[in-house]
């Protein structure tokens, strides 16, 4: 009986739309108004100066060297004091040199360590774990610009010294924040059970909700294809399933170890810069043509640092 009314309602509805005159004039949508021209990210960084501009210092970049080239890592020593300084003492012994990237999960992470965990490698004068170094206090951060923008996952979001990063001043601690290419010390469930032998890049969308859980140690500047295009891992969690198709790290060292002429010539834009205001605003509210919607909001881990060769 519904099904008999139903088709009843249906064809009275077409009937009806068969008695509107043939001139009716069809329905139009209206297509979006064109935004006004604005400056873009590139036209930003083209006017930006020398002084908006950063070299990479040498004591605090590293370079892990995989078959694929070169991966350019930042360190963020304000944030994590302890695991740069062990992270560091690592690198100067060649702990990671004939380690392997073993873990690569989509949208998720590329991570590096010892694959044998039943023999692990061993260490000479660095250590193998250390406390966890998820917050610290407010006044060890020489640095915040903050953003103006909400953020969902702290009460302020900004930058510190190129670094996203968020605070609370309730608690009078700060952090540095999950964003892609963003570089953690791996652990287990014990807070204190990392301490640099496992570390990791997030290579996908940004997992903020591992901010204050795990310690954060810097970001890749340069050299993000090199891991976010490795093939994923089929086992569990995204790791390999076997040895054979781990990714050999050649190399890891410290740039104030490696001659001046083999070092990446890099420059990060200063985030305390009026240059990377414009740049942010440039993301935040884009213009026309092709643009139709102004965001009018910009995330901390959608605000891109631009990095450059020296001298372009």
């Amino acid at each position: 009986m519904y099904l008999h009314r139903l088709n009843g309602l249906t064809m009275a509805a077409v009937l009806g739309l068969a008695q509107l005159p043939a001139h009716a004039a069809p329905i139009r949508i209206k297509a979006p108004a064109e935004l006004p021209a604005k400056a873009s990210v590139a036209d930003a960084i083209k006017a930006s100066k020398p002084s908006d501009w950063r070299a990479l210092d040498p004591d605090n970049t590293l370079y892990l060297e995989i078959p694929a080239g070169r991966v350019v890592m930042e360190l963020a020593p304000e944030f994590a004091p302890q695991h740069v300084a062990n992270i560091k003492a690592l690198v100067a012994e060649q702990y990671y040199d004939g380690l392997a990237i073993n873990r690569v999960q989509d949208n998720w992470v590329a991570q590096w360590g010892d694959p044998n965990e039943k023999n692990p490698k061993p260490i000479q004068h660095a250590r193998r774990t250390l406390p966890g170094e998820f917050t610290v206090p407010l006044k060890n951060v020489s640095s915040f610009t903050r953003l103006p923008d909400v953020d969902g996952y702290a009460p302020q979001v900004g930058h510190s010294n190129g670094f996203p990063s968020a605070r609370d001043p309730k608690t009078g601690t700060a952090w540095l924040t999950h964003c892609y290419a963003t570089v953690g010390v791996g652990r287990d469930n014990a807070s204190d059970s990392g301490g640099g032998t496992e570390l990791y890049a997030v290579i996908g969308q940004s997992p903020r909700h591992l901010d204050r859980d795990i310690t954060v140690i810097g970001r890749v500047v340069a050299g993000m294809p090199l891991l976010s295009t490795l093939p994923r891992g089929t086992a569990p969690m995204g790791f390999y399933d076997s040895p054979e198709k781990s990714v050999p790290i050649k190399a890891i060292r410290l740039a104030a170890d490696v001659p001046p002429e083999q070092r990446a010539k890099l420059e990060v834009m200063r985030t305390d810069s009026a240059a990377y205001q414009a740049v942010l605003e440039a993301q935040r509210n884009r213009g026309g043509p092709w643009s139709k919607v102004a965001a009018g909001h910009i995330d901390v881990c959608s605000a891109a640092i631009p990095v450059r060769e020296a001298g372009k």
